[in-house]
């Protein structure tokens, strides 16, 4: 699949290519030498530990001084600097100023790591600890073959090189990615299309953290794009736009003396800013391996029994505020995520639901936004003409800008068709099938990603396709509902039988003339979990609670026009008195939670039918509690349980905790190991003025 021009907007981590330097007098003497000036140096050795009888005396050999230049802080600029400063609305004297404080602390940490990796005996991938003599004798071999890195990656295994590796040379295909498109004819790009892009689910090609591609190459338009691994062109590149980006680069650098004369420009990975970003790369990687080695520490100080201490003291004191206060637990209904929990409820049937709203036509709203009153209708309301529209009402797929939007998402697979020939395309291919030892891409979490589209697909030769979406009406969607859902082995039960009726119903009122809503209930089931609904087990993948979550979620996307309820947490939070939801919504979705998860109602409203489906409601759990999740401790570790959660956010807590108590010890105890000479850099600080 091709990248296209509009998603490239989102790779501009790089941001070499912004110009962000021109017309602003950043650099007030373009030369090597003011570019070449020492403006900080860092040596933890100067550090009385390092001295003899000191506890780091036997590792002094380790590190040597490391000299920060200008150059380098108009480089972190351009990578970083630029990003924070608009962020924060800085002036370039705070920018720069946070930059070389950056800058230091950085090195700080990476020295400081090297020692504490053969202090403690942190082991290698061969299950051997870091050594002085094994880093002083890679280091040597290092200056036989002339890699100047070989200090650095003494400390990294080769799968950790190798994905420093893969990061250099991603900022440097995404900072080309971002520069090409102006060189690219917009009549190459068929990336437009009339029909509105669909929102996307929640983990569509989130990149797997661990990835990395071997073969993976920056793509300079002087090589091939196949050559370069897992690399995707933009839509529409051609060896010519791609060169001129390169070409656009390299100026970029000279202009900046970051790139010297006689550098080999042909080979991207021989000039010397590419080496510095590398060596960026490497030092980031020991960064993150400390920041392991720290979390494990912290993790070690966290006990089963101080986990379930805080479970029942966060339990307990949720009790007693909510009994006190209704209003305050229905203000946290809607900020429930995976590291934020409502452990109980001041009262049964709170919940959420996901709402998927098949609409009016718009000639269909028209009308309904005209009906007159009912001619036997005392109250002025038009609920009889308003059904005969209902029985009319035809909904789509809508998924169709997943083919033709942005990117092409689709692929032909195997999935449900509802028992109609000729579905075959499905949707997300890389997100869902992830199981490659190195996936690129994080595996998509409540989305099932069975639900073949609904309608005829053609595909063009040129990478367009040809669709005409089935018209279904409200009963063909239960039949796609329940037979999806069927078809992941779960049960259902009729809650409501399906109104005969319905169409032609003469009465919408109880005894006391009021409104009676429930007659305005069309349909309405319940998803059986072969056991009662556990909680617990909600977001653990292959799970009857959860593959009735995520077949739900994927109905959403296919049909919902309601886009607010798009990529919900658990959906729509409902709460047990008066709502500020249309009348019939409020109804269904109050008693889908006094059913239960799994319960869902189908009624209309002057919007189109709803299909309302209760993910979660809190119910006593017959102990006279309402408690529907348990801290186990042997779930900790086991992905998607409230356990795992739960613990998850203690250990963050513990581990942000520890880490920012260690990483001011670094920058506390080594503050004399680091000289910043502001006079060589002073012109950087004053571009304001």
């Amino acid at each position: 699949m091709k990248k296209t021009k509009k998603a490239i907007a989102l790779v501009l981590a790089g941001a070499l290519m912004s110009g962000c330097f021109v017309g602003c007098n950043l650099i007030t003497r373009d030369t090597n030498k003011d570019l070449a000036q020492v403006v900080a140096t860092v040596d933890i050795t100067r550090s009385s530990a390092f001295a003899e009888g000191g506890m780091y005396a036997d590792y002094k050999d380790v590190v040597s001084e490391t000299q920060i230049l200008k150059r380098d802080m108009l480089a972190y600029y351009q990578d970083y600097g630029s990003t924070y400063q608009n962020y924060n609305n800085w002036s370039y004297a705070d920018t720069f100023e946070w930059i070389i404080q950056s800058l230091t602390i950085r090195q700080l940490d990476v020295q400081y790591a090297m020692i504490y990796f053969i202090r403690e005996g942190v082991e290698d991938e061969n299950n051997q600890p870091y050594t002085v003599a094994g880093f002083n004798a890679a280091v040597e071999a290092g200056k036989t073959k002339g890699d100047e890195l070989a200090g650095l990656s003494y400390f990294l295994t080769p799968d950790e090189e190798a994905r420093a590796l893969y990061a250099t040379r991603r900022i440097f295909n995404n900072t080309l990615d971002a520069n090409e498109p102006k060189y690219i004819d917009s009549e190459d790009d068929n990336s437009s299309s009339t029909e509105e892009q669909r929102t996307l689910p929640t983990g569509v090609e989130t990149t797997n953290s661990d990835y990395f591609d071997a073969e993976y190459k920056v793509y300079t338009g002087k090589n091939k794009p196949d050559d370069c691994g897992t690399y995707e062109a933009l839509d529409g590149s051609t060896a010519t736009s791609r060169k001129r980006a390169y070409d656009d680069l390299l100026t970029q650098l000279r202009s900046y003396n970051l790139l010297s004369e006689g550098e080999n420009t042909n080979d991207i990975e021989k000039l010397a800013y590419f080496e510095y970003e590398r060596k960026s790369s490497y030092e980031s990687a020991i960064i993150s391996k400390l920041a392991k080695e720290f979390e494990k520490q912290a993790e070690n100080a966290i006990t089963k029994e101080s986990v379930k201490e805080k479970y029942d003291n966060r339990y307990n004191d949720q009790s007693a505020a909510y009994e006190a206060d209704k209003s305050s637990f229905e203000s946290k209904l809607d900020s429930i995520s995976n590291d934020t929990f409502l452990l109980t409820a001041p009262e049964a049937n709170y919940g959420y639901v996901i709402n998927i709203l098949l609409p009016f036509s718009a000639l269909q709203s028209a009308q309904v936004s005209n009906l007159k009153p009912d001619a036997d209708d005392t109250q002025g309301n038009s609920f009889k003409q308003r059904a005969s529209i209902l029985e009319k009402l035809t909904a789509t797929d809508q998924r169709g800008s997943w083919f033709n939007g942005e990117k092409d998402y689709a692929y032909e697979g195997t999935g449900y068709t509802g028992g109609v020939d000729g579905r075959t395309y499905l949707f997300f291919e890389e997100s869902l099938n992830t199981e490659d030892e190195n996936p690129k891409y994080e595996p998509m979490k409540n989305y099932y990603g069975k639900y073949t589209y609904n309608g005829y697909v053609h595909k063009n030769e040129d990478g367009t396709y040809e669709l005409a979406p089935n018209k279904i009406t409200i009963d063909d969607f239960i039949d796609e509902m329940e037979g999806y859902l069927k078809s992941a082995g779960l049960t259902i039960s009729n809650v409501e039988a399906k109104r005969s009726d319905y169409y032609t119903q003469t009465n919408y009122y109880n005894n006391d003339n009021k409104v009676e809503y429930k007659n305005f209930v069309y349909y309405a089931g319940k998803v059986g979990f072969g056991k009662d609904f556990d909680a617990n087990q909600m977001f653990v993948a292959g799970t009857p609670e959860n593959n009735a979550f995520s077949i739900i979620n994927e109905l959403s996307f296919a049909y919902n026009t309601d886009t607010a309820g798009l990529n919900p947490y658990l959906g729509y939070s409902i709460v047990t008195g008066k709502t500020s939801f249309v009348d019939e919504f409020e109804y269904a979705s109050q008693k889908a939670c006094e059913g239960g998860a799994g319960t869902y109602y189908i009624v209309p409203s002057d919007y189109g039918w709803h299909i309302i489906y209760c993910t979660f409601s809190f119910k006593d759990n017959g102990n006279g509690e309402i408690r529907p999740f348990d801290y186990n401790h042997d779930d900790r570790e086991k992905e998607g349980t409230f356990s795992y959660y739960f613990y998850e956010s203690i250990k963050a807590d513990k581990v942000s905790e520890y880490s920012s108590n260690r990483q001011n010890m670094i920058t506390n105890a080594y503050s004399d190991c680091k000289t910043i000479y502001e006079k060589a850099f002073n012109d950087l600080l004053n571009i304001d003025s």
